[in-house]
């Protein structure tokens, strides 16, 4: 290989890892926005927002709500439409949703025994928000 074109094989892969965190970046700040329009239709709702992008070992929590002394754990989906964005909730990935709502649940003052449900938020390309109260509280 000339050194002429290794130079074009390490331009054309730079330009390849420039799109890909690109692309990245623009999904997490897609993501970001979703999430705090939920945020806002929530507490259009009344309901008190207590965290977001909770980290726990089994994974991680969009939105978590209190309401009316129920805790409401949030998976946030955007996508062009809502059917779309439904879909991309995997069932592993509810399973590690309600696994961290348990580790949350350790700093809930009612603890194991509090009442909770999951909701699915989704967000279609429009920037509109619809919930799916409960959607996968039956993992």
């Amino acid at each position: 290989m000339t050194v002429h074109m290794a130079c074009d094989q390490f331009a054309a892969t730079q330009q390849v890892r420039t799109r890909k965190r690109d692309a990245g970046a623009m999904a997490y700040f897609s993501g970001c926005a979703a999430e705090a329009s939920v945020a806002r239709d929530y507490v259009a709702r009344g309901l008190t927002l207590l965290d977001t992008r909770w980290r726990g070992q089994s994974g991680e929590i969009d939105l978590i709500f209190e309401d009316a002394g129920e805790l409401v754990f949030v998976e946030v989906k955007k996508a062009r439409s809502f059917d779309a964005a439904a879909d991309r909730l995997s069932a592993a990935q509810a399973r590690r949703i309600h696994m961290a709502a348990l580790e949350y649940l350790e700093f809930a003052p009612n603890g194991q025994m509090s009442e909770m449900r999951f909701d699915l938020a989704l967000c279609n390309q429009a920037g509109e928000v619809e919930i799916r109260e409960g959607a996968f509280s039956h993992f």
